[in-house]
């Protein structure tokens, strides 16, 4: 067998899937396994508190319908921001999954066939030690482009219409709409909505690159405006 052609490319196979088992599995998994696994609120930042907020600022009925009306003390609306934003990150994950978004679309920037180019940094495997992350929507199919980088790309806006009827934004799109995260139209989504939306605007969103090289500000608005917006 081992003299043949075909014995060797067996073994040559088998030698290959043994180092790619060991090189993008094990060593990982031990350079990373006394790394404690973060949690949604660890994983709040700067830009994405300027998606959150943005979304109070586009969509103040919905907004306060959804999570209230913030403290109008700075460090009790600090804590009250951060952790609504931690809650949306759990909800939007799970409706990701639950409406079978991961089918189409992947999380994982594979550093082949130049899809660096198409999709942003390739994926590391730090970035995966969060909660979030379990499990882990590699994904295998890209009916839809990959996710990894999406947050920060494109509005609130957009995303709201491309979720109502993603036809509007990308002609002859297989992506079905999803009008049951809105009260009627676009502009008034539902809790569920602003938490896909929050989820998706966080792909990517630690990265130093987001967006357009730029880190945003957290709490671009003063306290006062946005309480008076919500009232």
């Amino acid at each position: 067998m081992f003299e043949s052609k075909s014995g060797i490319m067996f073994v040559a196979g088998l030698a290959f899937f043994a180092f790619a088992f060991l090189s993008n599995a094990v060593v990982p998994m031990l350079m990373y396994q006394n790394l404690p696994e973060k949690t949604a609120e660890q994983l709040v930042n700067g830009n994405l508190r300027y998606q959150f907020e943005d979304l109070q600022r586009r969509y103040p009925e919905s907004f306060t319908k959804a999570y209230g009306v913030p403290p109008t003390d700075p460090e009790e609306s600090e804590a009250w921001y951060n952790q609504k934003v931690a809650d949306s990150l759990r909800v939007g994950r799970k409706i990701y999954v639950g409406e079978g978004c991961w089918h189409c679309h992947s999380q994982f920037v594979r550093p082949v066939s130049n899809e660096e180019e198409r999709f942003g940094a390739v994926s590391r495997s730090w970035e995966y030690q969060n909660e979030l992350q379990r499990p882990v929507m590699f994904g295998t199919r890209r009916v839809g482009p990959d996710l990894s980088r999406e947050g920060g790309r494109r509005s609130n806006d957009w995303h709201a219409v491309h979720f109502f009827q993603p036809k509007t934004l990308s002609e002859g799109s297989p992506m079905p709409s999803y009008p049951w995260f809105f009260e009627g139209s676009p502009d008034k989504p539902t809790a569920r909505g602003l938490a896909l939306i929050t989820y998706i605007q966080w792909l990517g969103s630690w990265r130093l690159e987001y967006p357009e090289y730029e880190q945003y500000e957290a709490s671009p608005l003063p306290k006062k405006e946005i309480a008076e917006k919500a009232n």
